[in-house]
């Protein structure tokens, strides 16, 4: 199998912009940032909500971390419940798409959340998962996407999207409408970006299906499945990532 390049993440995200379509009416913008974008006032829940978010999102993956060798260990069983793991490095690891033996080097991109949105996903829609990882459904490609380290791409492509990064030096205000309208979404529900999480990555599946897509067609699907994200979260009618019309293609 071909891999993706570590630096994949930066080519996903390059020349794509928030679809500012129609959004939820209480969702506001309140003046400008320094930078000329329009900031967004939170409600206090809001604001503890992405706190709290951003502080997982700037937890970077260490091995010498108990929690994180755990957690890693988790995601093997999880994945391979019969196949017994010979250690944190190994040759294993590439059969659920790591670029080598240490996955440990593919989660620089997005750090530890990362490794918790994968873990979240196989435990909460086990079939959806397995679909994915052993890529069991509709015709696919010679050359197809390495499961891990496309899911380590759309947790930084969604924390590029949510403007969450940019949280960090804006008083913890979004400066997207799509990062605003989101955060409605995770005062109602804590695991609101893992769930979104895997939506996107059903969804991103979908998207390779229905384009016929290869290996080199990655960074194509990735944007169509941003655009796609940001016009479903924007619609009037959802209330809850669960209203997401993405949200029917998975499976428990």
């Amino acid at each position: 199998m071909v891999l993706i390049q570590p630096n994949i993440c930066s080519e996903v995200v390059a020349g794509s912009t928030a679809w500012l379509g129609r959004g939820l009416s209480c969702v506001c913008a309140q003046g400008t940032d320094i930078d000329g974008r329009p900031s967004f006032d939170l409600t206090p829940a809001e604001e503890e909500c992405l706190q709290r978010l951003q502080n997982r999102i700037d937890v970077a993956y260490d091995s010498s971390i108990p929690e994180h060798q755990e957690a890693l260990r988790a995601l093997w069983k999880t994945a391979f419940p019969v196949e017994e793991l010979h250690g944190l490095i190994s040759e294993q690891w590439k059969e659920m798409g790591w670029q080598g033996k240490d996955p440990s080097t593919d989660f620089r991109g997005a750090g530890f959340v990362s490794l918790e949105n994968l873990l979240y996903f196989a435990r909460n829609f086990p079939k959806s998962f397995q679909d994915l990882l052993q890529k069991q459904e509709g015709d696919r490609a010679l050359w197809e996407y390495p499961f891990a380290v496309a899911g380590v791409n759309i947790t930084f492509m969604l924390i590029q999207m949510l403007d969450l990064e940019a949280s960090k030096y804006s008083a913890v205000k979004p400066r997207n409408l799509v990062g605003a309208t989101f955060l409605k979404f995770l005062a109602e529900n804590e695991s609101a970006f893992d769930l979104l999480y895997c939506i996107t990555f059903k969804l991103m599946d979908h998207q390779w299906l229905a384009m016929h897509a290869s290996y080199m067609d990655f960074n194509t699907v990735m944007k169509s499945t941003r655009r796609q994200i940001e016009r479903e979260l924007l619609q009037e009618n959802v209330t809850r990532l669960e209203d997401l019309p993405s949200y029917r293609l998975l499976s428990q």
